[in-house]
This record gives structure tokens, C-alpha cells and sequence, in this order.
């Protein structure tokens, strides 16, 4: 650890706030070291801190119902096909009725498997609110892992939408003393969740109405549990990563800003947030907390509907979503695209977009934030920041800067980039676990991306192992390998496991990936590697066609394009490419790779 950073990490140390209640905080005694900036003269010492309050994103809900109580909180269309629209007031107010039903009920650990609905909205409040920990899940896996979860996970209560109850019949066989409350998600009717929203108002009033001031809006310790949010478990059992209050407040605050959340570049009146991205994904990057904090209308959606994402850009005046390169790929060649009258913020994230990707979304006036991040990290830790000098470059060239993944976040440290090891396959691995040391910012050497500070996750739950590999060394790893340019931004080039290394040669799947998708043609592209007897190791792509260019091109014609017309190096052209309908893709919209490896061995595509 460098000597900067280990002062950073001695300051925090010292300045960690009293565990005590912050409503009525106890005197300590004395610090043995001088406050920072201060000299010590213990005869005019008085020791406190009221200066110190623990920070929890609860807070932000019934601030905003009580600044702008009538502003638009949400506007949903609902599982019944109608218009709901509530008001911060409304939608704080059913926060705190589920918060109090959970003291009531003394539930602690609340798991939740909903689309995106106004009920995982106000849950994910009401939870934080009653100090317990909310675990919301994918509802897109298989019952047996969703089980697995929930129970490892310890839950003791499940908020659940209607659309998704049959998947949790194993789970309650095994757990039949659990509760499930069921949203039907219909305004109107009243359901198992509604009801629960009433007991809990009607609790609160038996008990003294104390309404929001008898609930944790602001938490005892600010470095405890808000959540567990688990990792999709490709190749694996998931890994529960876990969320505290303060680190969540950091995210979210830090997304207000590098989102612009709170700068309008159209005519709406506030931020008109609209959900494409899945609330369960690492906490929806900490946007049903940062939107709220600047008391934007949260537009919810059931499913991901092109043209009904289209209908909402052109009529609700959307100031920003975000969405991973796929969505944006597939948003921008659905029949309904036209370019927009004013422009909307996207942030961009979940795997590296292109350079052409960026071009296009901006030619529809959608206008990218590039982030990175992962779970482990609340969602997104760097932004790609868009430098004025730039607009001097030529115009590829912009677009090309504007894919890099960047800087930290303004409540992050710096991101680094690490020296890593090749085996004498040329496989990746980790550098020694006691020596962090840099790579050269040169923009050539390879490493790892390394975090360490605010918005790391605190480690895996009931994982010991598997945090101690996460943190070794003193960073928390990722498993990325990029380069660190002149400038201080890193660029991806790939996963550790996804470089091709054909003849010697390091072939990064997402710039050969970021070439391919130049052809007219091409929709989308993913590259792995294939057993080559002459290299060792060959590229093969699977791409999907734009609409209408269906049967008109064969992988043979791309090969020839690339080798002929392209910008593509010969040593990374393709050996194979096939032509699919979809690419396999996870929830969040990142390609699979994990199942088009098993598919270039032969494996069965069924299924």
C-alpha cells in the first residue's frame, strides 16, 4: 500500500464515529492524537460528536416527502395494464406503513423477488427504515437457486410479486414457517403487501404515531448491513455481497453527480428516471436511492419493452436510464428509434460498449455516461469523463476516448491498475499477494484493476475465504485486466479469462468485438476462443444481424470482409464466425461467455 494511501487508511481509523446512539451521543474520552487541523489544548477540549451524524440513503425518502411532498414519486403501468402515479408523500407514507409492520413482526431479513414495481420501490425503503437488511434476487433464476439464496441468506420473511410465486414452491416445502407477502401489483385491489402497509400504519398508530422519527432513517452504525446483493453465480454458487448504510449512501451520492441527477438537459422539471435497469442488480447501482435523493419520478417497468421504452421517451420527457451496451444496441435498431427532440443521459455499464455503439445512441440524441463497476463495488466506481479538448480530435478518435472506462468516482479513490503474472500458456493469474505494485501508465502494460475505499462492498457473506481472496493484498480485485493510460483513465481490454492468446499473441476479445460490430450489417458480437493446432489458440465470433439483413450474410462473408475491408489485424480475424438469432445473455444484458465457450466446444445449445 502506498504511504498515501496508508494514511488515508490511518485517518479513517481514527476519525471512525462513536458507536453510541447519534440521537444521544455519549462523550468519549479524549482522542490520544490531535483532531486533524487542530492543535490539542486538552484545558479547552470538549469532546463530542454532534458534528458527526451515520450516514444511511433511508434518510433521503422522508426528506423528499417532506421538501416536495406533492412532486411525482412514481409512474408505473401496472401488471393490470393501468397508470399508477403516487406522490412522494403517498409513497413515504406506505414506506413507513411496511416498516412498521416489519417491527411489528420483528422480521430482520426480508428478501425480495419482484420486478421492477412501486412495491420494490417502497420496500427497499421500508426495510432499510425498520433496520432490517433487504436481499433481492434475480427472479430470472431457477427456483432451485433462488432457494439456495434464500436460505443461505437467512431470510425470515419474503415480499414477493404475484407473477412470481410458483418459483418459490420448493423453497416454502423446505421453509414452511416463512411468511410470503404477495404484491399483485394492481392498483386499487387490495392485496397480501397492501395489507401488510395498513397493519403496519395501524401499528404505528397504536404505538405511539411516531410515523418517520420512530423509525432508522438514520442507523446506529453506519457500517452495518442495508443489504445483501448477490453475484449471477455463472460458474458457481452466488457469492452474497454485502452492502452497508454508509457505503450505499456514498454510492448513491456519487451517482447524483457523475449521472448529472440533479442538471436537467431537457424541458422536465426534475430527473425522470426511467427503470430498464433491474432494481435486484447490485441494488439497481444504488439508483433507487440516489434518484429519490434529488426527488426525481421514478418511471418502473415490469419488463424491458422496446417499444414501449420508445413510447415513454417520446411522451413522459425521460431525462435519463441506464442500461448495459446490449439494451442500448437492441434500443436503438428497434423499429420505433428516431432521434429525440431533446437529449436523454444513459448511463452505460454491466460490460465494455463500443466506440460505435456511442456513435449511434448519439445520433438518436442519447448521450452516454460510460461507467464500470460490479457488485462488489455498489454498481458503478469509474466514469469515462468526457474532456473538452477532445472535441478537437478527430471525430472516431472522441468516440473512442469517450469508451474508457475512466476515473474513480468523486466518494471513490483512484482506480489502479496492478501487475499481474502469465504462466507459460499465457494464462493470467495473480501477482504476488503481499506486492501491489502499479503498471506503467503508458497505456500499454497489462494489469488488474484494483479498488480499495469507500464504495467497496465490506466482503462476501458467510464467506471468509472468499473475502480474504478478494481484499489480498490490501485492494479488492477484480479480475479485469486493463491499461492505465497517460491521462490517469484505465480501459478495459478484457476479462482475465476471455483474453484469446493465439500464437503468442494477446488478442482482446472486446476490441475484436468493437471492430466486428463496424460492419454494416452486424447487430452484435461476441468472441472466444477456440483449440487451433497451428496457434495454439484461434478466435471464433458468434454475431447476431440487424433487422432485415436476416439470410443475406453467412459467416464466410464476414471473414472475407475482415480480412479485406476492415481495420481488423490478421492475426485476430476470425477463424469461424456464426451467424445466431440471440446471443445468450444474463438479466442484466451481459453476454454469456461462460455458455458460447461451452457452445464452440459442441456442447448442447438446447434448453
Amino acid at each position: 500500500m502506498s504511504t498515501a494511501l496508508k494514511r488515508l487508511s490511518d485517518l479513517a481509523s481514527h476519525f471512525a464515529p462513536s458507536s453510541s446512539s447519534p440521537t444521544a451521543p455519549s462523550v468519549p474520552s479524549a482522542p490520544s492524537t490531535p483532531t486533524l487541523g487542530r492543535k490539542a489544548d486538552h484545558s479547552h477540549d470538549f469532546v463530542h460528536t454532534h458534528h458527526i451524524h451515520q450516514l444511511s440513503p433511508t434518510y433521503w425518502l422522508w426528506r423528499a416527502a417532506q421538501v416536495e411532498p406533492d412532486a411525482c414519486a412514481v409512474y408505473h403501468k401496472t401488471a393490470s395494464n393501468q397508470i399508477l402515479r403516487r406522490t412522494y408523500a403517498e409513497t413515504a407514507h406506505r414506506s413507513k406503513g411496511l416498516a412498521y409492520y416489519l417491527l411489528k413482526k420483528k422480521y430482520k431479513r426480508v428478501g425480495i423477488l419482484c420486478t421492477n414495481t412501486p412495491a420494490f420501490l417502497e420496500a427497499i425503503f421500508g426495510i432499510g427504515a425498520a433496520g432490517a437488511v433487504n436481499v433481492a434476487i434475480n427472479y430470472r433464476l431457477k427456483a432451485d437457486d433462488i432457494g439456495w439464496i434464500f436460505d443461505h441468506a437467512d431470510v425470515d420473511s419474503i415480499i414477493v410479486d404475484a407473477e412470481f410465486v410458483g418459483l418459490l414452491e420448493g423453497f416454502r416445502r423446505q421453509h414452511p414457517s416463512i411468511p410470503v407477502i404477495v404484491d399483485a401489483d394492481t392498483d386499487g385491489e387490495e392485496g397480501e403487501y397492501d395489507a401488510a402497509v395498513r397493519e403496519g400504519l395501524a401499528y404505528d398508530a397504536e404505538t405511539g404515531a411516531k410515523g418517520w422519527e420512530g423509525l432508522e432513517t438514520e442507523v446506529r452504525d453506519e457500517d452495518s448491513l442495508i443489504a445483501l446483493a448477490y453475484t449471477s453465480g455463472t460458474t458457481a454458487r452466488p457469492k452474497g455481497v454485502e452492502y452497508t448504510h454508509r457505503s450505499a449512501y456514498l454510492a448513491a451520492l456519487a451517482n447524483v453527480i457523475e449521472s448529472n441527477l440533479n442538471t436537467h438537459i431537457s424541458t422536465a422539471d426534475r430527473c425522470h428516471y426511467l427503470w430498464t435497469l433491474p432494481m435486484f442488480h447490485a441494488m439497481g447501482w444504488t439508483f433507487p436511492w440516489a434518484v429519490t435523493a434529488v426527488r426525481g419520478t421514478h418511471y418502473t417497468l415490469r419488463k424491458v419493452d422496446y417499444p414501449e421504452i420508445w413510447r415513454l421517451l417520446k411522451t413522459e420527457a425521460i431525462s435519463h436510464y441506464n442500461a448495459a451496451p446490449t439494451v442500448n444496441t437492441l434500443l436503438c435498431a428497434d423499429p420505433n428509434a428516431e432521434k429525440l427532440p431533446e437529449p436523454v443521459r444513459v448511463t452505460v455499464a454491466a460490460s465494455p460498449p463500443t466506440a460505435h455503439l456511442f456513435e449511434t445512441m448519439e445520433k438518436v440524441n442519447l448521450h452516454p455516461v460510460h461507467v464500470y463497476g460490479l457488485t462488489e463495488t455498489y454498481g458503478p466506481i469509474t466514469k469515462g469523463y468526457h474532456i473538452p479538448v477532445w472535441r478537437e480530435l478527430p471525430i472516431k478518435e472522441q468516440y473512442a476516448r469517450k469508451a474508457r472506462q475512466g476515473h474513480g468516482h468523486v466518494t471513490s479513490l483512484p482506480a489502479r491498475v496492478i501487475k499481474t503474472s502469465q504462466d507459460d500458456s499465457g494464462n493470467w493469474g495473480s501477482a504476488d499477494d503481499s506486492v501491489i505494485e502499479d503498471v506503467a501508465q503508458d497505456g500499454k502494460e497489462i494489469g488488474e484493476i484494483v479498488f480499495i475505499g469507500n464504495i467497496c462492498a465490506r466482503g462476501y457473506y458467510k464467506d471468509a475465504a472468499a473475502t480474504r481472496k478478494l481484499f489480498a493484498g490490501g485492494v479488492s480485485h477484480t479480475g479485469d485486466l486493463a491499461v492505465w493510460h497517460p491521462d490517469g483513465a484505465i480501459q478495459i481490454l478484457d476479462r482475465a479469462k476471455d483474453i484469446i492468446i493465439s500464437g503468442g499473441e494477446n488478442i482482446s476479445s472486446l476490441s475484436l468485438e468493437s471492430m466486428l460490430v463496424t460492419h454494416p450489417d452486424i447487430l452484435e458480437a461476441a468472441c472466444v476462443g477456440i483449440a487451433d493446432e497451428k496457434w495454439g489458440e484461434a478466435p471464433k465470433a458468434f454475431v447476431t444481424l440487424k433487422s432485415g439483413k436476416e439470410g443475406s450474410v453467412s459467416g464466410q462473408d464476414i471473414i472475407d470482409w475482415a480480412k479485406e475491408k476492415s481495420d481488423i489485424s490478421r492475426f485476430m480475424v476470425p477463424r469461424e464466425i456464426e451467424v445466431l438469432v440471440e446471443l445468450p445473455k444474463t438479466s442484466t444484458g451481459k453476454v454469456r461467455k461462460n455458455i458460447l465457450r461451452e457452445w464452440a466446444k459442441g456442447a448442447d445449445r438446447e434448453g
